[in-house]
């Protein structure tokens, strides 16, 4: 006997979805692609050919990462006040695709520092708007699962991208083991391509809705925290403290090397993690759908805290496997859930200043926890770092049970 209401097959379920949300996660792969296959060689580009110190280094993801989260705090509001979201969007690629053949000119880190700046510039004027362009065009039943599948498209890119980068250094350098600049730089330049495809797929793809309407009350939208309830407010701290427990993924590579795992094998390792990231973001969004967000962002923070807490005690190869199996589950039950969690608790017409204000929080935390990371580690031993950043996140899942959810026959 069949059921009346028979589960659609898993491909089934997407295929409803509109097509703007197929295209930006299109846009998304290519992009992480790219990007993908110039992140794995620039420290190794950085230290061994420019003479860039590992302070050096530190500098420049760091403020390259801090401009970014500051753009998309501006870039979310702009494009709330103009109506205008596939603009900065495309904006933003364009950026990606201008600065990054550039790499393959630079003769010193400082100049690596500007583009890569000028890169993660172009990564804050997108993302806010981006998130909001997606949400708009997705009914509030099926955030989940299109946050989800543009999460997961993004993760793919980032299994595919250092794929392709092995075989082109090995394809173009004549000693792999030890690439020349001018091989590092040859790589950057066909890094390119696949984010200025990712600018066609953007022109005639992606597809804008009509601005929302102006608030009953008349008044514009103002870039502040006061057009925003207590609530969404309590999010954006819940989420600020959970992300100082979220250091920077470089010390679970070094403690997996500590544990025993080859130097050759960081990179599987690196593949193995966004392979967990594709599938768990694709069941994620949809679980976050079915069961609520919160429920999905919380427990997705409990898994977080359950690997930290495993890799302060790691001793053996095999357990390094699987936490980093693990580690990709707790991003997709969080990536496309939180953002989601987002549209659904402020209206239409604010939602790119909303994701500005969640980038934001985000982005002013990130940095101080690495940094309060590596000082417990220096000084206290890596156990030690483990189990507080587990005990931080554990927090935050507590704190989060505070923030209201928005009932579901609630707005679009």
């Amino acid at each position: 006997m069949t059921s009346p209401n028979p589960k659609p097959r898993f491909w089934k379920r997407y295929s409803g979805l509109p097509p703007t949300v197929f295209a930006l996660s299109v846009v998304s792969f290519l992009n992480d692609a790219s990007s993908e296959m110039i992140y794995p060689l620039l420290p190794a580009f950085l230290f061994v050919t420019l003479g860039a110190t590992p302070f050096a280094i530190g500098l420049i993801e760091g403020l390259a990462e801090s401009a970014a989260s500051i753009l998309k705090l501006f870039s979310g509001y702009l494009s709330d006040k103009f109506g205008k979201r596939k603009l900065p969007v495309f904006l933003g690629y364009s950026l990606a695709a201008v600065t990054r053949p550039l790499l393959a000119f630079v003769t010193s880190w400082p100049q690596v520092l500007v583009v890569r700046m000028a890169d993660r510039a172009g990564k804050g004027i997108r993302g806010a708007p981006r998130d909001a362009l997606l949400a708009a065009d997705v009914p509030m039943e099926k955030r989940g699962l299109a946050f989800g599948f543009n999460r997961a498209a993004d993760h793919l890119g980032a299994v595919v991208g250092p794929v392709v980068a092995f075989f082109l250094i090995t394809y173009l350098a004549a000693d792999p083991d030890s690439p020349t600049a001018l091989e590092y730089q040859r790589v950057f330049l066909y890094a390119s391509i696949p984010v200025v495809i990712g600018l066609f797929v953007i022109v005639f793809f992606v597809r804008e809705l009509a601005p929302p309407p102006i608030p009953a009350d008349g008044n514009p939208i103002k870039f502040s925290l006061t057009e925003f309830d207590g609530n969404f407010k309590r999010f954006l701290v819940v989420i600020a403290l959970f992300t100082l427990s979220n250091s920077t993924d470089a010390f679970l590579l070094l403690r997996a090397e500590q544990a025993g795992i080859a130097p050759a094998l960081l990179p599987i390792l690196w593949m193995v993690l966004h392979f967990s990231k594709v599938l768990s973001s694709l069941v994620g969004g949809e679980l976050s759908d079915k069961f609520g967000r919160k429920a999905l962002i919380i427990s997705g923070w409990l898994v977080y805290a359950v690997v930290y807490a495993a890799f302060a005690f790691v001793s053996s190869e095999w357990q390094v496997w699987g936490l980093f199996v693990l580690y990709g589950v707790y991003f997709g039950l969080t990536g496309g859930a939180e953002r989601a969690f987002v549209a659904d608790l402020v209206e239409d017409e604010k939602r790119g200043t909303a994701y500005g204000f969640y980038n934001l929080a985000i982005g002013i935390t990130v940095f101080p926890a690495s940094l309060i990371f590596g000082y417990l580690w220096y000084q206290f031993g890596a156990e030690t770092a483990f189990l507080v950043s587990a005990a931080v996140s554990i927090v935050a899942a507590v704190s989060l049970t505070a923030v209201a959810s928005r009932p579901r026959t609630q707005g679009a």
